[in-house]
């Protein structure tokens, strides 16, 4: 037997669970060392960075799922991890402000730690659904994963964001431990027996990873969707680091504001996705190509007018929960292309092509991140405060737009891959 529904749900969970440590370190704890610490935006930024770095193991984790790996304990390892690195990321905020060296080490080993658990927890459940999931099923429970982590960053957020104020170190790490805590017994609670009740796919023979990786590059299609992947989730991920930063240094946001306001963007990131399932699965509207551009277009419009919200006085919030719909609608086409293609080329690599554009996504998330950090560090020794944002934010329009040009050249119009065949 395949993943049921109620299954597929289940592991949907997991990736909920992701979502609620990862924002709080991307996202929180950011803000937190800009304006409550005034340390330079580049610092969370190389952090943020360090994390998605060591996401770059994520081939490894596919190709030893691929192999027949236990994936139920690989899930709920990584979960452990990336909970052990988010305390130990929160517990260096209080050392970053009274001994700076210590913290900076604490930070760096705790980021670290996030990015291996992200990578062992997320490769595997991928892999486990890409593999598990009835062929007809597979885009659908993409999306309905997809869409859970969006709740559970935009949840945790808004949640966090009410209980932070008034902000102290003490109360950070409470709440941190609580999410945490939480995030490893709900993802155990969530896989426990899964894998041992449906019946998976054949694994495909034993190869060494170095041969397995090469064999998936040499596939055009894999190859070029692998460089969509970069070049799009640079321009996605570019405001992650700044735009909390932003809304407390141009429009005087408390931390529990600008986080509030996240777990708002995210709101916006899940109306985007819900749309854009109903639009292609129920009524049976739009391809791929067509999704993906108008979302990143879309994104790209909104970008200028938050470049300009300071100068020209326009309410933020709703500006940033119009950017997280269009980013939404953009990276549902992109799941929805990729839990196709995943299937494709000799012996079904499923677990490897999924890890090798997961790292392409990583990778440029921690490249996209570190440059829009450095550039605003960069611009801000230049000219206003809220001109240098801007700066930034038209420049991560220019690259929505490239992207838009990009999955207009390479993705065959086709039915949309979400709509589920026989349904």
């Amino acid at each position: 037997m395949t993943l049921s529904w109620a299954q597929i749900f289940r592991l949907g969970l997991v990736q909920a669970c992701l979502g609620a440590i990862v924002v709080l370190m991307t996202s929180t704890l950011n803000r937190l060392m800009v304006v409550e610490l005034a340390l330079p935006v580049v610092l969370p930024g190389f952090l943020v960075a360090l994390h998605y770095g060591v996401q770059i193991t994520r081939p490894n984790w596919g190709h030893l799922a691929d192999q027949g790996g236990n994936r139920t304990r690989w899930i709920i390892a990584g979960m452990a991890l990336l909970a052990l690195g988010g305390l130990g990321a929160a517990a260096a905020i209080p050392l970053l402000e009274s001994h700076f060296g210590l913290g900076l080490a604490l930070s760096l080993v705790a980021y670290a730690v996030i990015g291996l658990g992200v990578g062992a927890s997320g490769t595997s459940l991928l892999a486990l659904l890409a593999t598990a999931t009835a062929e007809h099923r597979r885009p659908a429970a993409a999306t309905i994963t997809w869409l859970m982590m969006i709740a559970g960053i935009a949840l945790t957020a808004i949640t966090a964001g009410k209980f932070l104020d008034p902000y102290s170190h003490a109360r950070l790490m409470t709440i941190v431990a609580i999410i945490c805590a939480g995030a490893v017994a709900l993802t155990v609670l969530a896989v426990w027996g899964i894998e041992r009740r449906v019946v998976m796919r054949p694994a495909p023979p034993a190869i060494r990873f170095r041969d397995g990786m090469a064999e998936i590059w040499a596939d055009t299609r894999a190859r070029n969707f692998t460089f969509f992947v970069f070049l799009s989730m640079t321009a996605y991920f570019m405001q992650e680091l700044i735009l909390e930063p932003y809304a407390g240094l141009v429009f005087g946001f408390t931390p529990g504001q600008s986080t509030s306001m996240s777990g708002a963007q995210n709101g916006g990131v899940f109306l985007g996705m819900v749309l854009v399932g109903v639009a292609a699965t129920g009524l049976r509207l739009g391809s791929l190509r067509v999704w993906v551009m108008t979302g990143c277009i879309g994104s790209a419009a909104i970008l200028l007018a938050i470049a300009g919200a300071g100068t020209w006085a326009l309410p933020l919030v709703p500006l940033v929960v119009a950017l997280g719909f269009f980013n939404g609608m953009f990276a549902v086409a992109a799941i929805g292309s990729m839990m196709q293609l995943a299937g494709e080329g000799r012996d079904k690599r499923e677990g490897a092509r999924v890890g090798l554009w997961g790292a392409s996504q990583a990778i440029a998330a921690g490249f996209g991140g570190l440059t829009g950090a450095a550039l605003v560090d960069l611009a801000r020794s230049l000219m206003p405060v809220a001109d240098a944002f801007g700066a930034v934010f038209l420049f991560q329009a220019t690259l929505f737009i490239a992207s838009a040009a990009l999955a207009a050249r390479i993705m065959t119009p086709r039915p949309s891959a979400l709509m589920v065949p026989g349904e």
